[in-house]
């Protein structure tokens, strides 16, 4: 079985290929990412010279490279995105080229190619956000964006389903929480936390760190999405759930595994559009078989262990980045 992993070099790709590889022994994987600054090949420095693993450097907008890195590929794993809110506020047209227009192309490729499978990997953001006593998003849930990240997977969501319907394509869709564990770039929550504090400096937490999320291990994210490749209804979505927790909560965890206090919080203006709480019925895909095997509490705990061991994967990735918080906190009323 030959299996095309977008985006492969990015956190949840590249703990996805490992899960692949380890899991489905005699698969052919091929990783194909552009290398942009979240895609890191470092995360993939272990299966460097495994004949299971090949890497195609290449853009999803690209016609005729995903034309020819789809040769003889049975099945499709679609995690090519942009996926940071904060800097789909401050360009989103990268957003959409990158999650919407990309999508498409890899659609039309794999029509023509006659794929066995594309499945798409989504997120929970393209729900819009629940209050705090509002039942959980589900598969039926109409759509209702409040990012241009959300926006951006929402019409690739869109266009995943259309090609089911009008072309017959066979689709799987996977709607995720929060992931967190091992090379998750640095510039989201927990991984920045981590960092941060390993570095001495505070934290920034938006608002009062009331929002809340849910996370999932990443391991468990990938089990999920093997699943509903092989068991999974055609043209369906599948949600995959996590643990809820508010983000001063997540905070909180972190400082204690670091033995540190809470004056190490900086607290920030909220984002423009800070959806209040994600929060997912996981019951269609636990129906299959799947259920979460890593807790957030012991796994953070590793996850904060790997970021001390691993210093040469995430300090050159810190340095030099701006900071674009406050960049996504300006808004056209002001």
């Amino acid at each position: 079985m030959r299996v095309l992993v977008t985006g492969g070099a990015g956190f949840i790709g590249s703990n996805f290929i490992h899960y692949w590889i380890q899991n489905h022994p005699g698969d052919q994987v091929i990783n194909f990412d552009a290398l942009t600054y979240a895609g890191h090949l470092e995360s993939l420095k272990d299966l460097e010279g495994n004949p299971s693993y090949e890497f195609i450097k290449g853009d999803v907008t690209d016609a005729e490279a995903v034309k020819s890195a789809m040769d003889g590929v049975d099945i499709i794993v679609h995690f090519a995105a942009e996926s940071h809110v904060d800097r789909s506020i401050i360009d989103p047209t990268l957003f959409i080229r990158t999650n919407t227009l990309g999508t498409a192309v890899l659609l039309k490729a794999a029509l023509d190619k006659k794929v066995k499978r594309f499945h798409h990997v989504s997120t929970d953001e393209v729900y819009g956000e629940l209050g705090p006593n509002d039942p959980p998003f589900n598969p039926q849930t109409p759509y209702s964006p409040r990012t241009p990240y959300a926006a951006s997977k929402a019409g690739a969501d869109y266009l995943v389903r259309a090609y089911f319907e009008t072309y017959g394509l066979p689709v799987t869709i996977t709607n995720c929480a929060n992931n967190f564990g091992p090379y998750h770039d640095p510039e989201k929550l927990i991984p920045r936390f981590i960092t941060n504090l390993l570095k001495g400096e505070k934290v920034p937490l938006m608002g009062k760190g009331e929002n809340i999320r849910e996370w999932l291990y990443v391991e468990d994210h990938a089990a999920a999405v093997d699943l509903v490749i092989q068991k999974g209804q055609i043209g369906e979505t599948y949600l995959v759930s996590g643990e809820e927790k508010t983000n001063l909560e997540v905070t909180k965890k972190i400082l204690k595994i670091l033995k540190l206090d809470e004056s190490m919080i900086e607290f920030i203006e909220n984002r423009l559009g800070h959806d209040f709480r994600y929060a997912n019925d996981g019951s269609k895909t636990k129906a299959l078989g799947w259920s979460a095997k890593h807790s957030f509490e012991e796994w953070l705990e590793k996850t904060v262990d790997w970021y001390k061991k691993n210093e040469w994967w995430w300090k050159p990735l810190k340095a030099g980045r701006p900071n674009i918080d406050r960049s996504a906190q300006k808004s056209y009323r002001e």
